[in-house]
């Protein structure tokens, strides 16, 4: 049986694959695209927001993420928006899957992004997309994680392109610095497995986790909530930077771990002085970056990227300290839990 190790494991290679796959090529469709709105939940949904920044900087497009189920029975689309793009996974969300179907009644674009190209959603729309990893057995996804937020990085290229925004130079840049980042994976992933086994008896013991985020790394601090919550199974939340400093801060106590995401950009100094005062008031303060490690509490991945790009290997470091945490509080990922729920509440189609 598969775990969620073996798919943090073929991450790298995944992606790749999904790299090297990528020609850019002049679309109408993709030109036309200024208003895009993305309809997502959970893991999917945390992914594009890690993506959002990224694709609105490489295409000059303004990007909306909106929940489907709440979208579909209270949003309301603007006139804006000429292209929605529905993101799910398996592909078998059923208030994505509504939602589209949905939108397919009015004259708006629709694309799906799922690992099923046979599946419900990518019947549902104009213009269904591969994501490219293969049906994930694992229930807290990883690797189809990462693979979103590629894909989404590269739609954002590829609309760019298409207007002419990005050049072939710039393309192939972008292309050699993202191969750069993902040859890196196995480095992260050895120097995250290092740092767990350095500090395993704080995750075994802290009964509530913090993640901190600014820039696109507020989807990785979403993505950290979802994972911890699915596996190490105790209060944990994400929040973006300045969000934190607006009240939840108060809630700070001896009891607490926090982690402080960090990439290159003007918001570091701020996020460092927000973990200089909470350092003293919290069980313990970590620092996750893409910087070299100057202390024990930091793990320091050592790569260079910049803030655009940086989540999609910032995410890393949590996924596994999802897995070797619950491990270390004593839980089985293998044992399934509430076998019948997408049945009684009909979540999947």
């Amino acid at each position: 049986m598969a775990t969620m190790m073996d798919y943090i494991q073929e991450e790298q290679a995944t992606l790749v694959k999904i790299l090297q796959g990528f020609v850019p090529k002049k679309e109408e469709k993709r030109a036309a695209i200024e208003n895009l709105l993305i309809l997502a939940t959970g893991s999917s949904a945390n992914a594009c927001l890690a993506a959002k920044y990224a694709m609105e900087k490489l295409a000059q497009i303004t990007v909306t993420i909106e929940e489907p189920y709440h979208f579909n029975h209270y949003g309301h689309l603007s006139k804006e928006v000429e292209t929605v793009l529905a993101v799910s996974q398996s592909g078998k969300s059923a208030s994505t899957i509504d939602a589209v179907a949905q939108l397919s009644k009015q004259d708006i674009y629709t694309i799906g992004l799922s690992s099923d190209p046979e599946s419900p959603l990518a019947q549902k729309v104009n213009e269904s997309i591969d994501l490219g990893t293969g049906i994930e057995t694992v229930g807290f996804v990883t690797k189809g994680y990462v693979a979103t937020v590629l894909q989404l990085y590269l739609m954002g290229v590829s609309i760019g392109y298409s207007k002419g925004i990005l050049s072939d130079d710039q393309v192939s840049m972008i292309k050699n610095q993202l191969e750069e980042m993902i040859e890196a994976i196995p480095q992260v992933i050895a120097k995250t497995i290092d740092f767990f086994e350095k500090n395993a008896s704080i995750f075994k013991l802290a009964n509530r986790f913090v993640a901190v985020g600014y820039g696109p790394n507020w989807g990785t601090a979403k993505e950290f909530e979802t994972k911890f919550t699915e596996t190490i199974r105790v209060p944990s939340q994400g929040f973006e930077l300045e969000a934190y400093m607006h009240g939840p801060y108060l809630e700070a106590n001896h009891e607490h771990v926090l982690f402080f995401i960090e990439a290159p950009s003007p918001n570091q100094s701020r996020a460092q002085l927000l973990h200089d005062y909470l350092a003293s008031h919290v069980g313990k303060a970590y620092t996750i970056t893409t910087a070299a490690a100057k202390n024990p509490d930091t793990l320091g991945l050592d790569v260079a990227c910049e803030e655009t790009f940086s989540s999609l290997l910032l995410v890393i470091p949590f996924q596994i300290f999802s897995y070797l945490g619950a491990a270390a509080k004593g839980i089985d990922l293998r044992k399934r839990i509430f076998d019948d729920f997408d049945q009684v509440l009909k979540s999947k189609i």
